[in-house]
């Protein structure tokens, strides 16, 4: 294949549904790999043809045993190529597939089942049909797919592996379904971080949307690898599987265990992922930093401050710095030749640092950031070493990605300009009156990838599209001059002080989580006369504070059961420490306000995690959840 064809000529406007690309996607990328999993066992390699020819016989075995047109096909089940296989045979079928996680909890899973009118299941495995298996007696399951190789057990329900039924789809003729844009493909159940999760229904026009003009960020080569860490049934990766694979990209299946280690071996081209992802490699940069000699730490930081005032002066020079959109055009000339001066030292800083920093992280190209607030340190940096990170920004309700950042026009601390087909209208969040550019309101958005609305859930539905298409997205934000979105936080995350100031949290916590001894924070203060804090401490960085302080202190483990009252995180010292280094980072904050000021903290050491429920899949902490698990804590900090 010739690495060098246009990617952008790779037109898919015209289609009807999204399983159209494969056969189209064969005959231009034919032996390029599509989908690799190198710890499956055995590993696991499938080229475009016989990607295309997987789905079709998935389709037609489906098919073959009873599934008809916009069915619910229920599938949970988790990254692999099967998966991929699955989604697209289900919809090729012209069927509905409902997803979502095979270690979700039984409940939410059978509330799925339910409220989907899903009438055939396909699994992970055994395991994940024995912890429904109690569930499916009163719902109109006549069919189970297992994607694993195990044996089906003798049940009421007729159960088959996978490869029992792409065996019956080769032995069968795919049956042609009249599809069009405007037809359901699939049912998207929200996670979210509060109350039941609701069935986002997305056409194939919804999805295609996103195929077709993702390309404003990305300009892939066939071949190009891609590693795919996000779960393949959330709205965001399956944007982004769908966009890389219709222009013929490898698609590189990874875990948090061997998540380093292949960003080493595979050199990807590109990644998408969550802020979270990014703070990992910045730590883990910064700990590679911390164990060099005092003089090569002191050249670092000389040439990463020199660097940082390149980036600066060449954003004023290019109109894309937030804080300097008014600057005149003496200021940016001037800013150019500052740039052009200072180039020098940040081109050898290249050569002599950042081209081992990004060795060590893989030499991505770029990146995709999405599904929460990208801090505006880990911005600064990843723009410093030369790995260009756009910014985007969506919900599952549009499918999702609405805005980004692209080569061209990459604004930090934006969310970037909306995609074709897209609209951004700010408005009062009380009266709705539509507010000038500039200030800051409700973001609602109309496009072509906005929902269908909610399944079986007329209600919610008209609260959150208008009569005139206009989604509400839950968010407060802006748009600058070039219409480029600044987001600023979330409506219902929006912390109201006794002196009636709104406070956004999502801001102040990336400041301070800046600081090495804040692992992860999150701001309380509702009803208050001031903020404070849930603190998870970096311990290790803790530990050796501790031991250059000469102090007799023990720390308890992350996880432990140990009381802190009881610990060395109740030392005074310590206490004095972070509330210095939330005074610095909340100070240095831009747009810093004497409301701002975190006024008391206490400290919890088990990390906020997907585990415990404090998380959503996309690494969104879950507000409501940790503020009922350490209520306590809260009342006792605002009792003081």
């Amino acid at each position: 294949m010739n690495r060098a064809l246009d990617a952008i000529s790779f037109d898919y406007i015209n289609l009807k549904s999204l399983p159209e690309i494969w056969q189209i996607a064969a005959e231009k990328f034919g032996n390029t790999i599509a989908l690799q999993d190198p710890h499956a066992k055995p590993g696991v390699a499938i080229n475009y043809r016989d990607l295309s020819d997987k789905i079709q016989q998935f389709a037609t075995g489906l098919q073959a045993l009873g599934i008809n047109p916009q069915d619910k096909v229920a599938l949970f089940a988790d990254n692999s190529p099967r998966w991929f296989i699955a989604d697209q045979g289900i919809m090729m079928a012209g069927a509905v597939d409902v997803v979502r996680s095979s270690g979700a909890e039984q409940q939410e899973l059978a509330y799925i089942l339910e409220n989907s009118d899903s009438t055939a299941l396909v699994v992970e495995n055994a395991k994940t049909l024995a912890k429904l298996s109690s569930q499916l007696t009163d719902l109109p399951i006549s069919l189970i797919v297992l994607l694993s190789d195990e044996n089906p057990s003798e049940a009421s329900i007729k159960t088959i592996s996978f490869q029992q039924l792409m065996e019956l789809g080769a032995k069968n003729q795919l049956q042609s379904v009249q599809q069009s844009k405007a037809t359901l493909a699939t049912l998207l159940y929200t996670s979210g971080t509060t109350g039941k999760p609701k069935g986002v229904m997305l056409s194939h026009g919804n999805l295609l949307h996103q195929v077709n003009y993702v390309k404003t960020v990305f300009q892939p080569q066939p071949g190009d690898v891609i590693l795919s860490i996000l779960p393949s049934w959330h709205a965001y990766e399956r944007a982004a599987e769908y966009f890389f694979l219709a222009h013929g990209a490898t698609q590189v299946y990874t875990t948090i265990r061997y998540f380093k280690q292949d960003l080493k071996e595979f050199q990807p081209t590109y990644m998408v992922g969550v802020p979270r992802l990014w703070e990992s490699l910045y730590d883990g940069v910064q700990k590679l930093l911390a164990e060099q000699s005092e003089s090569q730490q002191k050249l670092v930081k000389f040439f990463l401050k020199q660097s940082e005032r390149y980036i600066m002066a060449q954003r004023i020079a290019n109109d894309t710095s937030l804080e300097h959109f008014e600057a005149s055009a003496t200021e940016r000339s001037l800013a150019k030749l500052k740039a052009t001066s200072l180039y020098p030292v940040h081109a050898l800083a290249d050569k002599l640092v950042y081209r081992k920093i990004r060795a060590g992280i893989g030499n991505i190209k770029a990146v995709c950031s999405g599904g929460g607030s990208l801090a505006k340190y880990l911005d600064d940096f990843y723009q410093t070493v030369n790995i260009d990170v756009f910014v985007g920004y969506g919900l599952t309700e549009t499918s999702p990605i609405t805005n980004a950042r692209t080569p061209e026009h990459n604004v930090r601390g934006s969310a970037g300009q909306p995609l074709p087909e897209t609209e951004i209208k700010i408005v009062d969040p009380q009266t709705r009156q539509e507010l000038p550019q500039g200030q800051r309101g409700l973001v609602l958005i109309r496009g072509s990838q906005v929902m269908q609305g909610y399944y079986q859930n007329p209600e919610a539905t008209a609260k959150a599209i208008d009569g005139e298409g206009w989604f509400d997205s839950g968010d407060l934000g802006w748009l600058t001059p070039y219409n480029d979105l600044v987001l600023t936080g979330r409506a219902k995350d929006t912390i109201v002080l006794t002196n009636g100031e709104n406070i956004e949290p999502q801001p102040i916590e990336d400041a301070c989580a800046r600081s090495v001894y804040i692992d992860q924070i999150m701001l309380v203060g509702q009803d208050q006369r001031a903020l404070g804090a849930l603190i998870v401490p970096n311990l290790e960085t803790l530990q050796q504070w501790i031991t250059e302080q000469k102090l007799d202190l023990k720390l308890p483990s992350s996880n432990s059961a140990e009381s802190i009252a009881h610990s060395g995180l109740n030392d005074r010292a310590i206490a004095d420490l972070y509330r210095n280094e939330l005074n610095r980072e909340v100070q240095n904050r831009p747009g810093y306000r004497a409301d701002d000021r975190i006024s008391t903290f206490r400290f919890v050491t088990e990390p906020f995690s997907q585990e415990n429920g404090t998380m959503t899949q996309t690494f969104k902490i879950k507000r409501p959840v940790i503020r009922d698990k350490y209520q306590h804590l809260i009342d006792e900090m605002f009792s003081d």
